[in-house]
């Protein structure tokens, strides 16, 4: 995608964001029916991509199809390596 910096044309094709949340990461866990059933508040878990040390979310997302490109699904194990507090009914 070309597009217009500082009058500029560049080309770009994906975009590299880094957030910082220390301690402060949150993450719902949803049924299919979009309905939350557990929930995360504190360090970004270590199957999130890239060397974070728990304090960084870092997504590299293509612009032409809007998909994560370093995203790699997690397993059953990362999923329960984290200390989940379960909704309740």
């Amino acid at each position: 995608m070309n597009i217009s910096i500082n009058e500029k044309e560049v080309e770009a094709t994906s975009i590299s964001i880094s957030a910082k949340c220390s301690d402060l990461f949150s993450a719902n866990l949803k049924n299919n029916k979009r309905s939350t059933v557990a929930e995360y508040q504190g360090y970004v878990p270590k199957f999130f991509p890239t060397q974070h040390c728990g304090d960084y979310v870092c997504l590299d997302i293509d612009l032409a199809t809007g998909k994560i490109l370093n995203w790699k699904s997690p397993t059953q194990a990362d999923l329960e390596s984290v200390e989940w507090e379960k909704e309740e009914d």
